[in-house]
């Protein structure tokens, strides 16, 4: 009889732990969805990239660099449904700036602009590796779009700013005086080779 009350009492305390289990689950479940709905929310509301050129130049090189009429146009789309759409667009901005540091037209082709893309695409790296963790850090996602739309604005301030510098007519002699001094072979030596002369 004591072995039937035992196995009555044993069954008993299994389900009633099944059951606080089951609940504990549950609570778990509905606050982990709510905190992927607050990072959804919050993400989504401050998904906003500067797609349109800010200047003259950055508008004409549309036409002429495709990688760059490109990515302007991804920057403008917006995911809605899931953190998973987001994922995805992240991914596909990086491939399209990495395209731009690979395809840079030879009048921005100077240590200025490849300092910039370099940047750029450090950070949309960065804002891609947040938004793909299993936590997001949604401020961190926030911030990034923050610089990303900083840099971008630098970028083409320095993109005008060349095209305004080409403008510039140049004296006479300056642009063989400005090859010389990127081939460094045919430069003419600091010091000549003369001996000195001892006196004895």
């Amino acid at each position: 009889m004591n072995y039937k009350r035992f196995c009555l009492f044993f069954l008993l305390a299994l389900l009633a732990s099944c059951q606080d289990s089951n609940e504990k689950r549950l609570a778990e479940n509905q606050k982990e969805a709510k905190r992927k709905e607050v990072i959804f929310t919050n993400i989504s509301k401050n998904w906003s990239f500067y797609n349109e050129p800010i200047n003259e130049v950055a508008l004409e090189t549309q036409s002429t660099w495709n990688e760059w009429r490109s990515f302007l146009a991804e920057l403008g789309g917006k995911p809605q449904k899931t953190i998973g759409a987001f994922q995805k667009k992240s991914t596909t901005i990086v491939k399209k700036t990495y395209l731009l540091t690979t395809t840079i037209p030879p009048q921005f082709n100077n240590p200025a602009i490849k300092s910039r893309l370099s940047v750029l695409l450090t950070k949309i790296e960065m804002m891609n590796l947040f938004i793909h963790l299993d936590k997001i850090p949604d401020d961190k996602v926030v911030f990034l779009i923050g610089d990303i739309n900083k840099e971008l604005v630098s970028l083409q301030r320095q993109m005008d700013k060349i095209v305004e510098v080409d403008k510039i007519p140049k004296e006479e002699g300056e642009s063989e005086l400005i090859q010389m001094l990127k081939d460094t072979a045919r430069a003419i030596p600091d010091t000549p080779n003369i001996p000195l002369k001892t006196s004895n």
